[in-house]
């Protein structure tokens, strides 16, 4: 197999680094070469948090350069327009259709950019999932990452029973029924 590269990415605080973990744990179980990078940025003040996962028979680096993404996994929209350049041409972005506003906007000394959406859908196929408002449903607003694993595992070839089996496997007990819900509704959304 040719070396898949996804790359996820949000603000900090968004649950990205679960996500990757969880989508690192079913790759490797499919006995894929897997390698992971990232670069938390000032993640802790609600700054880009950016993961770099790369799976394939053999693997030798994390990186992912201009062009060479298979797939953006977008917790937020702004961070999506600015992956953007790294996806390669026939590439598919999952985004969030959440707006968090950065540090500039909010002293205002930009404004949030309006047409995201539409400049995304001129460059790929977009899948835009309503992250925030699929997770109050399930029950807990910190599963929209949840929410958009399952959005991508619908679109994707790995078999929704492998992608529950890796949730049993990383999210802790007391938090698996909601993130199953969460995941189930991401699916079905995708699926729709």
């Amino acid at each position: 197999m040719s070396t898949k590269n996804i790359m996820i990415t949000g603000v900090g605080g968004q649950g990205t680094l679960l996500a990757v973990r969880i989508l690192a744990h079913i790759v490797q179980e499919q006995g894929y070469d897997v390698k992971v990078s990232e670069v938390h940025g000032m993640s802790q003040r609600g700054g880009s948090v950016v993961t770099y996962l790369k799976y394939g028979d053999k693997v030798y680096s994390p990186i992912i350069g201009l062009g060479e993404a298979d797939t953006i996994l977008s917790f937020e929209k702004l961070e999506a327009l600015r992956c953007l350049p790294y996806l390669k041409e026939g590439g598919e972005i999952i985004v969030n259709d959440q707006e968090i506003d950065p540090m500039p906007v909010i002293t205002g000394a930009m404004e949030y950019p309006k047409d995201i959406e539409e400049t995304l859908r001129a460059y790929a196929k977009v899948r835009l999932v309503k992250a925030g408002e699929l997770a109050v449903e399930a029950g807990n607003t910190r599963t929209a990452n949840v929410v958009l694993l399952g959005a991508m595992a619908a679109a994707g070839s790995i078999p929704k029973e492998t992608w529950i089996s890796a949730l049993k496997d990383t999210v802790p007990e007391r938090f698996l029924e909601v993130n199953l819900k969460a995941f189930d509704l991401g699916y079905a959304a995708a699926e729709a």
